[in-house]
């Protein structure tokens, strides 16, 4: 039996379009025509002889053979991109200062730091965690060469979305008084101070469906914010993926209404760069990037 080796650049490709949605802002991304894009999907499918896509009125759709595929593609591209990034750029050096929202940094950006540490061991990373608007305010005093913040979705922030976030009610693993409230009753909120997006959102949901709600705890931190939900005080909100062991996702049924998406979006120092910096913002934004569908 012949061996069919898998083309990186096919791979790319391939998981550009699963990210963007669609085969037009995948060829925008890799800076290369819609044509060359389904050529290359031809040739992938023509190589494992298997259909990975399916166009559709609202894009494409990733197929069984296909969603196989993309984990496999994904590890590949990273041990090429480690690989190609340790031997091309061995005495890539310096110091990179990156601030985050808290939540985010603990949950969805560790593996990305640790690949770019790996494939660059010379770079020190700096990073600083706090909420938007601090961090945007430090950002443009100067502090950071790059900075994550949450945004509403699509907003006029500048800046790079890489993340979209789903976000819903969570509260204690257990009954509690405010469960068995009736709805006329304020539904007590563990929040972040203002302004932050999450408190908005939670605010706004709660006052257009005519529920009543009072500040219950007020919390900086992540964990602060979490133990005052652990310890029963009230209902906070939280990004979907995040919500801890020990906490619940509550929805319509408790009486609650649903929360719209927010965005993480990589905001990049304008002016002059270090090179560190530039390999940081592409690995980030590569890493993390994923498409929202045909509404973006």
């Amino acid at each position: 039996m012949t061996q069919r080796n898998l083309d990186i650049d096919l791979l790319r490709s391939f998981v550009t379009i699963a990210d963007a949605g669609n085969f037009t802002r995948a060829a925008e991304r890799l800076g290369r025509a819609q044509s060359t894009i389904s050529l290359q999907m031809k040739r992938l499918e023509e190589t494992l002889g298997r259909s990975l896509l399916e166009r559709n009125a609202h894009g494409v759709r990733i197929t069984g053979e296909g969603e196989a595929l993309l984990g496999y593609a994904r590890r590949i591209l990273a041990l090429n991109d480690e690989a190609v990034g340790r031997l091309t750029e061995p005495e890539l050096e310096g110091m990179v200062r990156l601030g985050t929202p808290e939540d985010f940094a603990t949950t969805h950006l560790p593996a990305v730091l640790s690949a770019f540490a790996h494939s660059h061991p010379r770079v020190a990373l700096e990073v600083t965690t706090d909420l938007t608007l601090n961090l945007l305010e430090r950002f443009q005093g100067g502090e950071f060469d790059l900075v994550l913040v949450k945004r509403e979705p699509m907003g006029p922030m500048q800046g790079m979305r890489v993340w979209r976030e789903p976000l819903v009610w969570a509260a204690l693993d257990r009954p509690s008084s405010w469960m068995a409230a009736s709805p006329g009753d304020a539904l007590p909120l563990v929040v972040s101070p203002h302004p932050c997006v999450y408190r908005k959102r939670a605010l706004a949901a709660l006052d257009s469906c005519g529920r009543r709600w009072r500040i219950a705890y007020t919390s900086t931190s992540l964990a602060g914010a979490q133990a005052a939900v652990r310890a029963g005080l009230g209902v906070t909100v939280l990004p979907r993926d995040m919500v801890p062991a020990g906490l619940v996702t509550l929805g319509g049924e408790d009486g609650l209404p649903v929360l719209d998406d927010t965005e993480i979006a990589l905001i990049e120092a304008p002016g002059t760069r270090s090179v560190p910096a530039r390999r940081l913002a592409g690995h980030i934004v590569s890493s993390l990037e994923r498409g929202m569908g045909p509404h973006t």
